[in-house]
This record gives structure tokens, sequence and C-alpha cells, in this order.
């Protein structure tokens, strides 16, 4: 892979980039390639926090994604990803569009799996021309998995009627205030088969005959750390980030690209509950949100002992 540098320069962003270094290294960044970094850090959903928590969707990216593709002289773009997978949809988005970029612009994409890439993680991080991890990372996981709560009973408990109405016998599947039905399992089970197949036929389009096991393996949902990752042929080679750009590209400078942070994180509001004011009802109900979001990121992170 060529270590280029592109030969259009634009100043403006030049100077967005270096503005955020400390003064001698901003001055070396000015002269030489660079390699700008995107964090894909936190759970892939397509309802981002509007405060602070760390997601992922294409929303939350795409600032960032194109800024660190238009540096001037940008050499390679690294993409650190840290996370549990998410929304099927929003993956590929992501994804698609660091492709994109990465041809469009003839910048080679660099993907790094930090604690965590698995599930919609590594569909991200097969978005990458090289794709690396940590020999203690955590990766795969190339299966689709739904999970939600049976409350048959519970309003009755409480005297409390729910009344649906809906045109269409085949509207509301799987209420969870409902006996789940066998017809509805078998609709869910083959929407997730044929996502699967989309998931597994990316990971072959991206990793082509790198990879090194069967599919029954390779495709099983499984978890594996970044070394047998790399023996499996889903990850190219282990290491750190910082290291292997520096042995890739060692007269390039790394520069942090972020996204642009929500509305109420630049305003100073700390948590769902300061969107409702601090007392009475409202409060309260910002603070049931706060703890809903809380069980629902961790779910997913727990899946990997974390």
């Amino acid at each position: 892979m060529n270590e280029r540098v592109p030969h259009k320069f634009t100043s403006v962003l030049s100077g967005k980039l270096s503005s955020k270094l400390p003064p001698k290294l901003a001055e070396r960044a000015e002269r030489g390639p660079v390699v700008p970094v995107v964090r894909l850090h936190g759970p892939i959903t397509p309802t981002p926090s509007p405060v602070n928590r760390a997601s992922i969707s294409l929303q939350t990216v795409e600032s960032a994604l194109t800024r660190a593709f238009s540096h001037d002289r940008v050499a390679a773009v690294a993409l650190s990803i840290n996370s549990p997978g998410g929304a099927a949809t929003q993956s590929a988005l992501v994804a698609d569009r660091i492709r994109d970029l990465a041809e469009s612009k003839n910048v080679p994409a660099l993907t790094f799996c930090e604690d965590v890439a698995a599930s919609g993680g590594y569909w991200l991080a097969c978005a990458g021309d090289e794709v690396y991890a940590h020999p203690t990372s955590m990766v795969g996981s190339v299966g689709v998995v739904s999970a939600g709560f049976g409350l048959e009973g519970l309003l009755d408990r409480f005297g409390v009627e729910r009344r649906v109405h809906a045109a269409g016998d085949r509207k509301v599947r799987l209420d969870p205030f409902r006996p789940e039905k066998e017809d509805d399992v078998e609709w869910l089970q083959s929407l997730q088969t044929e996502m699967h197949g989309q998931f597994a036929d990316w990971v072959r389009h991206r990793r082509g005959d790198k990879l090194n096991g069967s599919a029954d393996e390779l495709f099983s949902g499984e978890v594996w750390t970044g070394a047998r990752a790399k023996e499996l042929g889903l990850v190219d080679g282990t290491g750190t980030l910082r290291g292997i750009v520096r042995e890739r590209f060692p007269e390039a400078h790394v520069v942090q690209v972020e996204p642009r942070k929500p509305l109420l994180a630049r305003l100073g509001v700390s948590g769902p509950g300061a969107r409702f004011g601090s007392t009475g009802a409202a409060a309260a109900t910002g603070s049931v949100l706060a703890a809903v979001d809380e069980l629902e990121q961790r779910a997913l992170w727990s899946r990997f002992g974390l």
C-alpha cells in the first residue's frame, strides 16, 4: 500500500486540526504527512444520546470521518474501534461511509480493535483496508441476536388493561405483554438468518482469502482474542494503534479528529435529568430514562465481561 500524501492543500482544515495540538507538535504537523485518528467508541444505535454518552451512528461520526479523510496531507486514516455492537443498519451505514471516503479520496483506512470489536463493532472493523487488534482484544461475534422481556400477566397484577388496535393480522408481533406465538418466533428467526447471511457475506467480501477457518467456526457468533483472530484471518496483525502507525508511516504525525458533540453536551448539560429541570416529576422522569439507558448499555458490554 502506497504511503502517498495528496498534493491538494486545504489551509483552513489543516489549521483546524493543528490548532488542537501543542505549538511545537502543530508546527511539525504542518510540514509532514498526517494520520488522523477517529474514535468509534460505544454501542451502535440509531438514536444517539443527546448528551455526552459515547455511541456510534452515521449521524454522530459523519463529521469526523469527512474531516479525517479530507486532510490535505493525509497518509492514512486510523479508526479506533471499541464497540460491543448494536444496530445492524447503522453498522452497515457507517462501514459503507468509511469505504466510500477511502476509495473516493484514495486514502487507506486502518482499523484498530481495542477492548471489544464484536458483532456490529467487527462489521465496522472490516471496513478497514488493514485490520489490527491487541492480542487481548475481543473480536468477532459474527451473528445476530435479539433480546426482550416477557411481561405477560404483569399488567393484570396491577389492574391495568392493555389495549392495542391494529389493521393487519401481522401488524403486532412479539408483544411482550402477550403470550409468545410460535409463528412470531419463526418470523423473527427468519429475519435473523437473513441478516446473519448478510453479515457473513460482508466479512467474506472484505477479508477474502485471508480467512482461515470453516464457515461454521467463523460465523458461529463466537468471540476470540485478538491473537486467535489473527490466526483465523479476521485481523491482519496485532499491536497498538500508535505502534503500528509509527511502523507503517514513520514520518507521519498522529492527529485526533473528534466528532462534533451533541448540542446539550456543548452547553454543559451533564445528564438526561437536566433536560427536564431539576425538580418534580420531570426530574424523576429524567432519572428513570438515565437509569434505563445505563442498564441497556451495561447489558451490551457485560456480554464480554466488561
